[in-house]
């Protein structure tokens, strides 16, 4: 990871802890009002084992639905979604809340849906724990060691509700972390937060990949913090339009062989502009239509 946020240290380890995701002609419909809100329209993503990948783009997009699908919280209208070798479609409702007790660990913008208010951070972290602990198998970190990580050890007897939203939120990233899950999905956990607790946040899901390869998509809207990713991927009215590979930008041809281009060019290119493509010598050019050499 070229930079970081640095307050963590990396740890050379196997990329073993974590599961590839895969999304394959991914289509999501949703019902509004006698109307189908198109949100997704085919896309095609692969997250390899123990990436960190960054989903970056504006509110309204669809990155958060590719989440949702993600975490098994919904069914894709159309396509294939898989975690390890699990096809997320043909799993039963009891099947994906049973992963996401286990190997997923979907972290939601805000606190409330991911925490127990009136109990104590310490608590919090306890029970987020339960599950594996249950299944005989121990979590990499215990609670106080989470804690010191995010230099929040000294409020660890304090109950959740009194804390401001900044704190909570933290609170719920080491929740979510606490299951030592293989998979990661964190949906805009930095949004409400300083520059130095969303430092701390990036550096702890930094820390947890490197040392035990848990694959993390991290939902932002914000290109600070997805340039601390070694991978980027912009979502744009649904579809996958570009991928950033450590500081280095490309478009991206779907299955269609559709191209989004980057908004720069758009302001040249604009909707129905007619182009012919050319294969140069360098790579291909699109020469937009001149009507006065028609004919």
């Amino acid at each position: 990871m070229d930079g970081g946020f640095g307050a963590a240290p990396v740890v050379s380890a196997s990329k073993e802890g974590g599961v590839p995701v895969h999304l394959i002609g991914v289509v999501h419909l949703y019902r509004q009002r006698e109307m189908d809100i198109v949100a997704l329209r085919g896309v095609d993503l692969d997250v390899d084992s123990g990436e960190m990948v960054a989903l970056l783009g504006p509110s309204g997009m669809g990155k958060s639905t590719v989440m949702r699908l993600m975490a098994g919280l919904i069914r894709a209208s159309a396509g294939v979604v898989s975690v390890g070798n699990r096809d997320l479609g043909r799993l039963s409702s009891a099947a994906r809340r049973a992963l996401r007790a286990s190997e997923i660990s979907y972290i939601v913008q805000g606190t409330d849906p991911n925490l127990l208010p009136f109990a104590t951070v310490i608590q919090n972290v306890w029970f987020a724990q339960q599950g594996v602990r249950g299944r005989g198998q121990t979590p990499h970190y215990d609670p106080e060691e989470l804690l010191d990580i995010m230099g929040l050890r000294e409020i660890g007897d304090a109950r959740v509700s009194e804390l401001p939203r900044g704190l909570q939120q933290q609170v719920a990233l080491v929740a979510g972390v606490a299951p030592s899950p293989s998979l990661i999905l964190a949906d805009e956990p930095t949004s409400e937060l300083s520059q130095e607790a969303s430092t701390a946040v990036i550096a702890l899901l930094q820390q947890i990949n490197h040392e035990f390869g848990t694959t993390v998509v991290l939902v932002t809207h914000d290109p600070v913090v997805a340039g601390h990713f070694p991978r980027t991927i912009t979502i744009r009215d649904g579809r996958v339009g570009a991928e950033g590979h450590r500081g280095e930008e490309y478009a991206v041809v779907d299955s269609s062989g559709s191209i989004q281009l980057p908004p720069d060019v758009l302001e040249l290119l604009p909707p129905n502009t007619r182009v012919r493509v050319v294969r140069g010598p360098n790579g291909i050019e699109l020469h937009k239509r001149d009507p006065e050499n028609d004919g």
